[in-house]
């Protein structure tokens, strides 16, 4: 076994053995159901191979993380057009405070936080229709995880369509200033059904390799983004990933990530690996308690903080 074999085997039986496991997302009934107790990691270093312990190839779903693929989609689309839309800095709120919108004339504060992602949504709409855009984000996801079974899980979708009031506002908020040009229901419901894609932690890890490589498909060497693009994608990944807890993240496990209420995270080491972790129990910020411990623990033994060892 590698050094790295041996950290991912040991931290995945230190997390399974912890009594603090944060709280699994209830607002979103389909959520709620989901096995506190369950804990996936696995790593695709650079040289492609594969360190995965615990319940890696469960699907779950993944949530705002997809919020990393649609920004790169939308940057595909129209490049830095984008950032007249929404904006790339940390928010300092909740991930769904309508407050800020009101103070910025609804223009949301970064892609990451679900206002900017409903905007970045309804950019790449344009022009299209609603399931023409579903298949373009899935098909990106299955091209980039090198596998066509990654689906959206129809049940999370319909249970956040149902609940997702709070969603509804942000958009609307937004339509009033003119940031939204589709029908906020089409916006919704592409949103919606996106953040229900279910993926394992090993897909993760593998659609999260492009960022590694800056910008390139590791395995056929073309390019997906160009390399500036990839190093400003990881760049508000760090800023921005993890909401109200992006400073803490940042500090305590130093690499670009993405977090969803699903429990899951997607880190990247640039030129390192690709990380993908799920604990389905949240912190007060809304990110995965035992996620961000199991990541913090890898960087320090691997030493891989982009701050330094």
């Amino acid at each position: 076994m590698t050094d790295l074999d041996v950290a991912v085997s040991e931290i995945a039986e230190e997390m399974r053995r912890r009594p603090d496991r944060g709280e699994v997302a209830t607002y979103i009934p389909e959520l709620a159901r989901v096995d506190p107790n369950a804990f996936g990691l696995c790593v695709i270093d650079a040289e492609g191979n594969v360190a995965a312990a615990g319940d890696c190839d469960t699907p779950f779903s993944i949530q705002s993380i997809s919020k990393v693929f649609t920004l790169t989609l939308a940057l595909g689309k129209v490049g830095d057009r984008l950032w007249r839309r929404v904006g790339r800095e940390p928010s300092g709120s909740a991930f769904n405070s309508i407050v800020q919108l009101e103070y910025e004339h609804g223009i949301p504060r970064n892609p990451f936080i679900n206002a900017g992602a409903i905007a970045v949504t309804d950019l790449i709409l344009s022009g299209h229709q609603p399931r023409e855009v579903l298949g373009e984000i899935l098909h990106f996801m299955r091209f980039l995880a090198d596998d066509q079974s990654i689906a959206i899980d129809k049940a999370v979708a319909a249970s956040e369509q149902r609940t997702g009031f709070r969603n509804a506002a942000l958009a609307n908020y937004m339509k009033s200033f003119g940031v939204l040009e589709n029908p906020v229901e089409f916006t919704l419901g592409v949103y919606f059904h996106h953040c229900a894609i279910a993926m394992t932690c090993r897909q993760l890890a593998m659609a999260g390799r492009f960022l590694v490589h800056s910008g390139r498909n590791p395995e056929t060497g073309m390019s997906v983004v160009p390399p500036e693009r990839a190093r400003r994608i990881n760049a508000v990944m760090l800023t921005c990933g993890h909401y109200d807890g992006s400073g803490e993240f940042a500090y305590r496990v130093g690499l670009p990530g993405k977090s969803g209420v699903g429990g899951g995270i997607l880190a990247v080491a640039p030129g390192r690996a690709s990380i993908a972790v799920w604990a389905p129990g949240l912190d007060a910020n809304g990110n995965s308690h035992l996620g961000r411990i199991a990541l913090e623990a890898l960087t320090k033994r691997m030493g891989w903080s982009i701050f330094g060892a």
